[in-house]
């Protein structure tokens, strides 16, 4: 029980960390609000235009009602119709000489929290004893992510470098937290680290001679903006995200090589390294397809949006291919894939000698 008071404890305090906002909260500031009406949209010069009543729920203004006219459809706004009860997010503007108050965006944190919670109810329940230490190891990388690894960017730090300690300390906290510190977890370790590393060096070779500059996503090109004044690397930054997004695969497949040559040398103990070996690529062999799939499908499923605009234009598939942002999206599918299919043999090789040694 205290366990589980220390877990959701920590995650909580993490869920209420401020990381700071840019800007002047008295000259512009958003706030969450409440519904309490809304009427029906009515047409006016063009444009629906809804009247909400709204309480605002936290801050210097809180329970403090505004009355708001909400355009539909207008190219500023991120929402539609609204209606009562719904959580919205209310910008104040101040920097003119009337105070600009608009409808902004949706309030959706309430859902993040319920599927958080629903998530950790079901590790700690069917996981028990290993959900505990499982939450715990998400946790910590979660903070090691927040708190180290985004920062360190900010402050200038090389990407590649500072990802590549974050992904060694994750995997090492992971492994030992859910394994347990044997020989098992040692391999799964080494096998994870030495993929995570040949995938990311494939992806920097692969990107370099394919003159990827890193700047193909909105997200990237809105970082030369920032109020810091940090030069950054983009290329570094793209590779840094291809080795982090192959991390949690590559880590599940080093983890079932280990555990399934433990439980071959458990059921005999005589078995040899060569044979364990074996045993190990056998079960390799049969993570791989579905494991490359999973990855492959993953980075297909975000970017659908993206193939259905440049096939609907007419573009051939072989003309798609010299485009950076699929580029990109191919680099970091194979690289991880590639990260991937070298952990199997590592993680069996490292594996069978331990746990023989350990004999």
């Amino acid at each position: 029980m205290k366990k589980i008071l220390v877990v959701i404890i920590f995650i909580t305090l993490l869920c209420n960390t401020s990381y700071g906002q840019v800007g002047n909260e008295d000259e512009y500031s958003e706030v969450r609000a409440l519904v309490i009406r809304a009427n029906d949209p009515k047409e006016e010069k063009g444009e629906k235009i809804q009247r909400v009543q709204l309480k605002i729920l936290h801050g210097k203004y809180e329970n403090k009602i505004v009355k708001v006219n909400h355009v539909i459809g207008e190219e500023t706004t991120l929402i539609g119709k609204v209606k009562k009860g719904d959580r919205v997010i209310l910008s104040i503007d101040k920097r003119g000489k009337v105070v600009n108050t608009y409808i902004s965006n949706y309030g959706r944190r309430e859902y993040v929290y319920y599927i958080s919670a629903i998530f950790t109810f079901l590790l700690l329940i069917i996981g028990k004893k290993k959900g505990i230490k499982s939450a715990i190891s998400l946790a910590l990388s979660i903070w090691a992510i927040f708190k180290v690894l985004l920062p360190a960017m900010l402050r200038g730090y090389n990407p590649i470098c500072i990802t590549v300690i974050i992904c060694s300390f994750i995997t090492i906290i992971t492994m030992f937290m859910v394994g347990g510190m044997n020989y098992k977890s040692i391999s799964a370790i080494i096998g994870t680290i030495v993929g995570i590393i040949i995938g990311g060096v494939i992806a920097i070779i692969m990107g370099n001679k394919g003159h990827v500059t890193g700047m193909s996503s909105e997200s990237a090109s809105m970082l030369m903006f920032i109020p810091q004044d940090v030069e950054f690397n983009f290329k570094y930054i793209l590779f840094s995200g291809i080795i982090m997004g192959a991390l949690g695969a590559i880590m599940d497949v080093g983890m079932s090589i280990a555990s399934s040559i433990e439980e071959v040398y458990k059921a005999n103990k005589e078995t040899s390294h060569g044979k364990l070996f074996l045993a190990g690529m056998n079960v390799g062999k049969d993570i791989m397809g579905t494991m490359s799939n999973t990855l492959i499908l993953a980075y297909v499923g975000s970017n659908i949006p993206l193939l259905l605009l440049l096939m609907a234009h007419g573009n051939r598939i072989i003309n798609i291919l010299d485009l950076e942002l699929i580029v990109v999206e191919i680099i970091r599918a194979l690289s991880g894939s590639i990260g991937l299919i070298m952990t199997i043999p590592i993680t069996a090789f490292v594996a069978s000698f331990l746990i023989c040694k350990e004999k």
